[in-house]
């Protein structure tokens, strides 16, 4: 199974553990939407979608079965989130040299 397409749909610029909201689309086939991207002592992971439970756990809706998959999907997802703060941060910069030197 390949990714074939990853979408960051909501980037988190606050202070909070969460960074990122992202798809995932495998095969062109299927897609998993609200994967999460954690920073959580100085290491970023994923976060399954799930789901609240009457006994307020809560249960992935989806998720790998093995290491090595979750490895590659999560190392795929951190590089589209790394990606995509590099191109926010690139924007915002020249943005601000446009404001502050107008032609």
């Amino acid at each position: 199974m390949q990714i074939t397409d990853i979408k960051i749909r909501k980037l988190f610029e606050a202070e909070g553990p969460m960074k990122a909201i992202v798809s995932v689309t495998f095969d062109g086939q299927l897609a998993v939407h609200d994967i999460k991207v954690i920073n959580a002592r100085d290491k970023f992971f994923i976060v399954m979608p799930s789901r609240k439970n009457p006994d307020e756990t809560y249960r992935d809706i989806v998720h790998p079965i093995n290491a090595q998959f979750r490895g590659m999907v999560e190392n795929a997802v951190i590089a589209a989130y790394e990606a995509a703060l590099a191109e926010a941060e690139a924007a915002a910069s020249a943005e601000t040299e446009a404001v502050e030197d107008p032609i």
